[in-house]
């Protein structure tokens, strides 16, 4: 009899990332391969965003004004004094980082709804500053006409190129990078701390946890995450203004993928983005014409349909599922690794 072939429990993430790596090689159609673009892009800032939302349990509702943070900087740096995106996107990390870091100090004073509420206003009050603002000094922000980026034709160096393949690899870089960086975190001693503060902060605090310096610096991570996302996202467009990448929809859209996908996992925000990106685009293709936003309503109602009856994302389904297709691949000991109800 021939024997059962064994299959260790990383072969279908591995296959997972294979295919993701060959994409560009399989798909002709420069549409479809936006969608993923968009769908590595949307998973990438919905991780960014569980750094604090979902480890620390801490739901913003204002990430948007980071991705803007992010866009603004590197552009004005590339625009105005000809200095490389690729620069640029680390003055605008850091920037967002300082930020995330000092609004945090007011803000986490708050808890719940109110730091919610606080998330949203201090979005929106950066969103109406720059759409109201031509220029702060020699720097033009040019108000709502928003800022049109000039092709300098195929430059690496630029983070300019002309094919999507190439922007296509430096989504799915990124998107790696904050799924390693999500991995360390999740499983580091500040992790464990996040999650206790995100279960019960005043238990946290009695434990001896540090919850303020833990928020503020999980808030400071996950703003340089999501600013670096504003680069490329202003570099894949060649445009920015600010009710594209500071509007408060842009955020709840952010904060949706990884509360469907499931918050406080790793690979949440990734099977979020897998499921909402594409509803986004098909609803925009078919309706986006007569009913423009009902992307959002779609969104609504699968939120309400996660929320009461899988609320903790349908990443806990999809873990079941996968540890019982790793049982029948021939992975007896998959269960008694990872636990049965663990998710991923």
């Amino acid at each position: 009899m021939l024997r059962r072939l064994r299959y260790p429990s990383y072969f279908l993430p591995f296959l997972f990332l294979l295919i993701l790596g060959l994409l560009p090689f399989i798909i002709n159609n420069e549409y479809i391969l936006q969608v993923f673009i968009m769908f590595l892009f949307n998973a990438y800032l919905a991780s960014g965003w569980n750094i604090i939302s979902g480890f620390a349990g801490q739901l913003s509702l204002g990430h948007a004004a980071f991705v803007g943070i992010g866009a603004y900087t590197s552009t004005i740096l590339f625009v105005q004094w000809g200095i490389s995106p690729w620069i640029g996107m680390i003055f605008g990390g850091v920037i967002a980082a300082i930020f995330g870091w000092l609004i945090g100090y007011p803000v986490f004073k708050l808890r719940g709804p109110y730091y919610a509420l606080a998330t949203i206003a201090y979005g929106e009050i950066i969103r109406i500053f720059i759409q109201n603002t031509k220029a702060v000094g020699p720097i033009e922000l040019k108000g709502a006409e928003g800022i049109l980026i000039p092709f300098k034709g195929s430059s690496p160096a630029l983070f300019q190129f002309e094919t999507k393949a190439a922007y296509y690899y430096v989504a799915l870089a990124m998107f790696l990078l904050v799924l390693l960086l999500s991995y360390k975190i999740k499983n580091s001693k500040m992790g464990y701390y996040l999650s206790a503060i995100g279960n019960d902060q005043d238990a946290a605090e009695s434990l001896g946890v540090n919850t303020s310096k833990m928020k503020l610096t999980a808030s400071a991570i996950s703003a340089f995450v999501m600013a670096l996302g504003g680069t490329f996202y202003a570099q894949f467009l060649l445009y920015i203004n600010p009710q594209g990448v500071l509007s408060g929809d842009f955020s709840t859209e952010i904060a949706v993928i990884g509360i469907i996908g499931g918050e406080g996992t790793v690979f949440g925000p990734v099977l979020g983005s897998l499921i909402l990106t594409p509803l986004s685009e098909l609803t925009r293709i078919y309706l986006g014409g007569r009913f423009a936003g009902v992307h959002l309503l779609a969104y609504g109602l699968i939120l309400m349909a996660v929320v009461t009856h899988i609320p903790h994302g349908v990443i806990g389904t999809f873990s079941k599922l996968y540890h019982r297709i790793l049982l029948k691949l021939g992975d007896p000991v998959v269960s008694a690794k990872t636990g049965a109800g663990k998710t991923l």
